[in-house]
C-alpha cells in the first residue's frame, strides 16, 4: 500500500501522515517511514542534535496498526488511541533513518483493538509498546 492508498484508509495528511508504505504480512502490519530531517517536529527537538520525539514514534505505530483494521475503517470510521502501555524507548531515531514499524493485534473486543508493536531502524530496536484503539463513528 502506497501513501495514496494509506490516505484512502486513514484521515491523516501532511504533516501528520507518517507512513511511506505499509502492507499486511501473515497477520502483521509492516510499514516504513523515511525521516528526511525536514519534519516540523525536528526543528525544536533538539537544535543541532535532532531526534524524533517518542510521541511521534508512537504515532507511527498507531498509523501502522490501522493496516490491521482497514476493513473496519470504511465509511468514515475513525481510529483513536485509547491506551499506551509498556512503552520502551531503546534507541534514538534520527534524520536519514528508515523506520520499520511492525505490529499485530493481540486481541479485540467489539470496537476495541489491543496491539503490540516495535519500531526498528535496520536491526536496532528503537521502540516497543502495547497499545489500544477504538474504532469510532465518522469523521
Amino acid at each position: 500500500m502506497n501513501r495514496q492508498e494509506i490516505m484512502e484508509m486513514i484521515p491523516h495528511r501532511d504533516h501528520m501522515l507518517l507512513l511511506d508504505d505499509a502492507e499486511l504480512i501473515d497477520g502483521e502490519a509492516v510499514a516504513h517511514y523515511h525521516v528526511t530531517g525536514d519534519e516540523f517536529f525536528l526543528k525544536g527537538h533538539f537544535p543541532g542534535n535532532p531526534i524524533v520525539p517518542g510521541v511521534i514514534l508512537c504515532e507511527i505505530l498507531a498509523q501502522s496498526a490501522c493496516v490491521l483494521m482497514q476493513e473496519g475503517l470504511k465509511e468514515g470510521k475513525l481510529p483513536v488511541y485509547t491506551g499506551l502501555n509498556n512503552v520502551r524507548f531503546r534507541a534514538p531515531v534520527r534524520p536519514g533513518d528508515r523506520v520499520t514499524a511492525r505490529c499485530h493485534v493481540t486481541r479485540s473486543r467489539g470496537m476495541f483493538y489491543f496491539c503490540s508493536g516495535t519500531i526498528k531502524v535496520e536491526d536496532r530496536l528503537c521502540v516497543s509498546a502495547d497499545f489500544s484503539f477504538a474504532i469510532t463513528g465518522g469523521v
